[in-house]
């Protein structure tokens, strides 16, 4: 490690990030990172960048705001081989039925490409990191809680090192919302592309009804890329956002409530680039 490497928070703005944040504003965790990196895919819901907004204006540090270019028009990007067949780029994980109906998602390289490799590269630029460069310049804060202790990894860069200070103060998810709330800051919103699979019933219902430009843009998303795979014809299922296979403006997100069941399990999704 370098003599005095910079700190630099990964910045999704998600309940735990934006925890991490705040509690570094307020020299709680140590030492004060030099900036916070925020990368955009360009189709997060609208309460995410107003939340952003409010964010940034709560922190000593800067924020940078970084992307790799619209996540929605590359997922939907056709290509030709040398042979004249058509290809999609993809990124996304949606859904594919299957010839014996099973439902399955499709590769997923999303978080790779238009989450990792924007930081990464404005990370390097910051830590003035050379070519082939092996020591450490950057330490890069993760928000990552205790109850996602598995999703904790090594570094791929050699001139990084992760850091999760939400773990080293053992906290998790509802930690993070308690100490919000006792410290009078709004609930964060969930951080995540408006037309995201990996979106439970709960936070599919929530979009539909509290952010309806966001679900519509789903619905918009979703009938693009079934136009998208049938031009290319290289799926034999028909291709969703939902894990049920069936297209997202059909699926039925009432609860179990409003159907006259008793729900024992107050679920809360914990999100999966938000962090």
């Amino acid at each position: 490690m370098t003599a005095n490497p910079i700190h630099i928070l990964s910045l999704g703005a998600g309940v735990q990030s934006s925890t991490l944040a705040l509690m570094a504003a307020k020299g709680l965790v140590t030492p004060m990172p030099q900036c916070a990196i925020f990368a955009d895919t360009q189709a997060e819901p609208p309460s995410v960048y107003r939340w952003l907004d409010w964010l940034e204006k709560q922190l000593p540090f800067p924020v940078h705001r970084v992307t790799a270019g619209s996540l929605t028009e590359a997922s939907l990007r056709v290509g030709k081989k040398e042979d004249g067949s058509l290809w999609m780029k993809g990124h996304v994980p949606v859904f594919s039925t299957k010839p014996d109906g099973s439902v399955g998602p499709l590769w997923r390289t999303c978080t790779a490409d238009f989450k990792l490799a924007p930081i990464f590269k404005k990370a390097k630029e910051l830590g003035g990191v050379k070519r082939g460069q092996k020591t450490v310049s950057v330490v890069q804060w993760i928000g990552i809680s205790l109850d996602e202790v598995s999703r904790m990894k090594d570094s791929r860069e050699p001139w990084a090192e992760n850091r999760w200070p939400l773990i080293e103060l053992r906290m998790n998810r509802h930690d993070c919302f308690r100490w919000m709330e006792a410290n009078g800051y709004p609930t964060p919103p969930r951080s995540a592309c408006s037309y995201c699979p990996f979106h439970n019933d709960t936070e599919w219902r929530r979009l539909k009804t509290e952010e309806p430009e966001a679900f519509q843009y789903a619905v918009n998303y979703e009938r693009r890329l079934q136009a998208v795979a049938k031009e290319v014809g290289c799926f034999t299922g028909n291709l969703t956002l939902h894990r049920s296979g069936v297209t997202i403006d059909q699926v039925d997100f009432s609860t179990e409530e409003e159907h006259g069941q008793i729900n024992m399990f107050q679920n809360d999704c914990s999100g999966m680039c938000g962090v």
